[in-house]
């Protein structure tokens, strides 16, 4: 029998640059060959790789390449991008690359560096033209192909109106208008931010008006640059990243490069108060020991009433932080929250409950036991409910942050009320 043929293989697109992941690990952890490494490389795929490279292994990769290749890589890059290079590198290497630059992108570098990159001003670029309101298309488009011709890239239009912002022109109308037309039917409104604006604030103005862009006014409300949506979208990833790190109780600088020492040194104070906590859920079980004499069953079930506790305040907290950081909860408006929290831990804990019982009913048939963990399980993810909503929001009104503080205290709750809980009740029941 004749096999079919199989279809051929999709060629991919010829300015396409797919990372090699060896020549990636490569890059990550032979620190010695990390320079000749990477200007083996073709040009156009240098920026790939940077992109993939941890900020500690791009710093110290852009620290020792040559001037002449840092400065072709920076004339490759958006000005906002390239700022964003040069602030990780050093003071006497990035006045070095700065020598060699192009006059254009010298000053836009040098606008962009004075600002606090924790800030507005520290995500925007400055892509963009202004044209007068009254303007007609013919004179916009010969200042959209200047900016063009000059910078190789097409600029946000902002049309100005008495001297004030009164919003942008979508490039698309520059082919699809008569030439002696007036822009201002075409204007679109666009929201806008102060320089000094925090991070945060950014964010949560995009998400309440999700435009493409952004302009971030001065003090005086006069334009000095442009956010882009897909700044943002970096932004978000690098602080979920963050967020990720904090709730594992990882250094948010720490990488798959670090050395054994380095991942020591950013772990072990989590683990040694995790270790704390520990003792005081053995604490708690200690004083169950002669219950646990009597009825060896109870110590077989009892990681199912911490797992499951551990579980649903992780799923609580990980809702409450998103909520914290989006600014839709705190410690004032909490009671609706928690009022939930607590009908969704009792509404789960009954139905596990009812499962974890017929398991048992099933295998050890101990009616009284089935009991013990079924009442046990229902406290628990009341209990788990109710300190997972309570302790992220009593950690961001103490100035901490929730998602790396918060879990040690919740685990424990968990731990030692679910212990308490279960073994107190196989006491009273079962004694």
């Amino acid at each position: 029998m004749q096999l079919p043929q199989m279809p051929p293989m999709p060629q991919l697109p010829k300015n396409l640059n797919p990372i090699n992941p060896i020549k990636l690990a490569d890059l990550l952890f032979k620190k010695n060959e990390r320079v000749s490494i990477f200007l083996e490389l073709p040009v156009e795929q240098r920026l790939d790789y940077l992109q993939s490279l941890t900020p500690r292994v791009k710093r110290e990769l852009l620290l020792h390449i040559p001037t002449e290749e840092l400065v072709k890589i920076l004339e490759s890059l958006d000005p906002d991008e390239a700022t964003d290079i040069l602030q990780i590198l050093t003071r006497k290497k990035r006045e070095e690359a700065m020598q060699h630059l192009s006059t254009k992108l010298k000053d836009s570098l040098s606008t962009l560096l004075e600002f606090d990159p924790e800030t507005a001003a520290g995500l925007m670029t400055l892509d963009y033209v202004q044209v007068d309101y009254e303007d007609n298309v013919s004179t916009v488009a010969k200042k959209f192909k200047t900016h063009e011709k000059q910078t190789g890239r097409p600029p946000v239009i902002l049309v100005m109106k008495e001297g004030k912002l009164a919003g942008f022109l979508p490039g698309h109308e520059l082919g699809f208008a008569a030439k002696s037309e007036r822009i201002n039917k075409y204007v679109k409104r666009m929201p806008s931010i102060s320089y000094a604006a925090t991070h945060d604030e950014v964010i949560r103005l995009f998400n309440k008006h999700p435009h493409n862009k952004v302009a971030v006014f001065n003090d005086a409300e006069d334009v000095i640059g442009i956010i882009y949506s897909d700044d943002i979208l970096k932004l978000i990833q690098e602080q979920e990243s963050s967020t990720l790190y904090d709730f594992a109780g990882i250094h948010a600088e720490e990488s798959v490069t670090d050395t054994a020492r380095q991942k020591v040194k950013n772990r072990y104070r989590w683990l040694v108060i995790n270790l704390g906590t520990s003792f005081v859920a053995a604490f708690t079980v200690g004083l169950f020991e002669d219950t646990l004499e009597k009825f060896v069953l109870l110590a077989v079930y009892m990681p199912i009433v911490a797992g499951m506790g551990g579980n649903a305040a992780t799923q609580t907290l990980a809702v409450q932080v998103r909520g914290i950081a989006l600014k839709q909860i705190s410690l004032r408006t909490a009671w609706r929250t928690l009022k939930n929290e607590l009908g969704a831990g009792l509404i789960n804990g009954l139905i596990n409950a009812v499962l974890v019982a017929l398991v048992v009913i099933a295998i050890n048939r101990d009616f009284k036991v089935a009991l013990v963990l079924a009442l046990a399980m229902v406290i628990n993810l009341v209990v788990a409910g109710f300190f997972g909503t309570m302790v992220p929001l009593v950690m961001a009104k103490l100035g901490k942050d929730p998602a790396a503080s918060a879990t040690i205290f919740i685990t424990t709750a968990t731990d030692v009320l679910g212990f308490l809980a279960f073994l107190g009740l196989g006491t009273m029941i079962l004694a």
